[in-house]
């Protein structure tokens, strides 16, 4: 008898982070960003807890996606959180190290505080960095400033759904 177990290959994951506000240009690339992950076959990794993080998310779940939410708190029923899997981690801000940690790469929208702090933990772990640019905040800033100098990982700008597809292939998470 044959007991070999097959186990399925783990598909990318990326992680959303950052910020937009409804009706911004970046906001509107948020939701698109996060459908063209799922159908991609790409887990999505959100807090969901930034207007643009969120519909990300939603948008992933709305073309059949898979959405890991990592929250801050300790509240495993959230009410109407957009997602597949909840990660009730109740470390507060101290989650930005998971969700740095949680991504073949991270996706950066805009920004403020937290989302740089975010930043800088991907960037000491060796993740990839995908700075939407043209639309404001610490992304747009992150190609010609990064972290520090020492280099950890790329930084791929993109600043249309075609150059964020583009930048997934070159990071080889996709599987087609």
């Amino acid at each position: 008898m044959d007991t070999t177990i097959t186990l399925p290959v783990r598909r990318p994951q990326v992680c959303i982070l950052g910020s937009a506000e409804p009706g911004s240009e970046a906001f509107a690339l948020a939701a698109a960003a996060g459908a063209l992950l799922a159908k991609l076959g790409i887990t999505v990794v959100s807090g969901c807890g930034s207007p643009a993080t969120r519909v990300a998310a939603e948008n992933a779940l709305a073309a059949g996606g898979t959405v890991v939410s990592i929250v801050p708190s300790d509240d495993i029923n959230l009410e109407g959180w957009p997602c597949s899997v909840l990660i009730p981690c109740g470390m507060g801000d101290a989650r930005n190290l998971l969700m740095a940690l949680a991504g073949n790469a991270c996706l950066v929208i805009g920004g403020r505080a937290g989302t740089i702090s975010e930043v800088c933990l991907a960037w000491l772990h060796h993740r990839p960095l995908l700075p939407l640019t043209g639309h404001g905040g610490w992304s747009d800033q992150l190609e010609s400033n990064p972290p520090d100098e020492r280099g950890n990982s790329p930084i791929l700008p993109w600043d249309s759904i075609e150059k964020l597809e583009q930048r997934l292939r070159e990071l080889g998470l996709l599987t087609e």
